[in-house]
C-alpha cells in the first residue's frame, strides 16, 4: 500500500470547557452523500473525555462544515464504568437507528485504569446518544480482568462481529506503567449480548511488544483488511500495523506493507495511530491521530494503491 498524507484536519481551540484538547480516535460516518460525521471525544482541562463529532466534506475532508456545539454523549454517573471519561470506536447503522459503541474509563488505584465497552443508540439521525446499558456490553471476565475494549463492530448477515482489546495484565516501563493487551475477536446475534472471552486475532510480533489497539476492519479488493496500532517498549509511541484475512478469522500481519508512518517533522512526527478507513466514490480515505494519542488533533491520507 502507498497512502498520501494531506494533513491535519481539526485540533480543538481550547475554548470550550468540555472540549479544551485532543480530538480523537477519528471514527467516519456518512450522515448523507455530501456530508461525512467523524465521531470522537474531546477532552476537558482534567483529560476526562466526551464524545461529540466534526461533519467535513467528503470531496475535501479538509473542509469543516460543523463541529458539535455540545457533548453528544457525556460521561456516566459517579461510580459508572464510563465515569472518568469515555470515546467512541465504533458508529453503524442498525435499522432506523445509529449504534454508537464506546470506551468507558474509571480509575483504578493499583492501576492507573480500567476500560471496558458500552453502547449508547441514537434515534435522531446521529444528533444525540442515550446508554442502551449503564453498564458495559463486553465487560471485565475471568479470562480479561482489566481491558476489554477498543472494539470494532460490523454486521455481517444476522450477526454481529467485534475486533476488540482484552487483556489482564499490566507492565513497567522505566517511570511508567503500561497496559499489555492483544486484539480478540467476538460475534453476537444481537449487538448486545457477547461471550466472556475472545479468541485471539492479532497476537504480539516479538517480546517488544505490549499493547495491540483499536482495530478497523474492511472489505477491500477481495480481503478482509485490518489497521490497528502497535505499542513497543523501544519505540514507546504507537505505529500503525496491518493485517489480511480471507475469512475474517485468520489473520496475517504484514505491518510493512501498511504504507504510512510518522512525519520528519509536525503533528505527526512521533505517534501516528487510531487508523479508520472509509471508501468515498473511487477513493479511501484513512483518518488517524498523531502525536500523543490525539492531543494535536486528527488528519488523513488518500490510498494511491493498495
Amino acid at each position: 500500500m502507498k497512502w498520501n498524507k494531506q494533513g491535519l484536519i481539526y485540533a480543538p481551540d481550547g475554548s470550550l470547557p468540555w472540549a479544551k484538547k485532543y480530538a480523537f480516535p477519528p471514527v467516519p460516518y456518512f450522515i448523507s452523500d455530501d456530508r461525512l460525521r467523524i465521531y470522537l471525544a474531546f477532552c476537558d482541562e482534567n483529560m476526562v473525555g466526551r464524545a461529540a463529532y466534526v461533519d467535513v466534506s467528503p470531496e475535501n475532508p479538509k473542509e469543516i462544515l460543523k463541529v458539535s456545539p455540545n457533548p453528544i454523549l457525556d460521561i456516566g454517573q459517579p461510580g459508572a464504568f464510563d465515569e472518568n471519561g469515555l470515546l467512541p470506536t465504533t458508529v453503524l447503522p442498525v435499522g432506523d437507528e445509529i449504534w454508537m459503541y464506546y470506551v468507558g474509563y474509571q480509575l483504578g488505584m493499583k492501576v492507573r485504569y480500567y476500560q471496558f465497552q458500552g453502547l449508547a443508540i441514537s434515534k435522531d439521525g446521529g444528533e444525540t446518544f442515550e446508554r442502551r446499558l449503564k453498564v458495559p456490553v463486553i465487560d471485565r471476565s475471568d479470562a480479561e480482568m482489566l481491558n476489554r475494549t477498543s472494539a470494532h463492530v460490523r454486521r455481517d448477515g444476522e450477526k454481529f462481529q467485534m475486533w476488540y482489546v482484552g487483556g489482564s495484565d499490566w507492565t513497567h516501563s522505566g517511570d511508567k506503567y503500561l497496559p499489555v493487551y492483544n486484539i480478540k475477536y467476538l460475534e453476537s446475534p444481537d449487538g448486545i449480548n457477547w461471550g466472556d472471552e475472545g479468541s485471539v486475532a492479532i497476537d504480539f510480533k516479538d517480546a517488544d511488544e505490549h499493547a495491540l489497539g483499536k482495530p478497523f476492519v474492511i472489505y477491500a479488493e477481495g480481503k478482509y483488511r485490518m489497521f490497528f496500532s502497535s505499542r513497543t517498549y523501544s519505540k514507546k509511541a504507537y505505529r500503525i500495523g496491518y493485517a489480511e484475512s480471507d475469512d475474517c478469522l485468520n489473520w496475517t500481519r504484514k505491518d510493512e506493507e501498511v504504507g504510512i508512518d510518522v512525519s520528519e517533522t509536525g503533528w505527526d512526527s512521533q505517534s501516528i495511530s487510531y487508523a479508520s478507513v472509509i471508501r468515498y466514490k473511487d477513493r479511501y480515505y484513512m483518518f488517524y491521530n498523531g502525536n500523543n494519542l490525539g492531543e494535536t488533533g486528527f488528519g488523513y491520507a488518500i490510498l494511491e494503491q493498495w
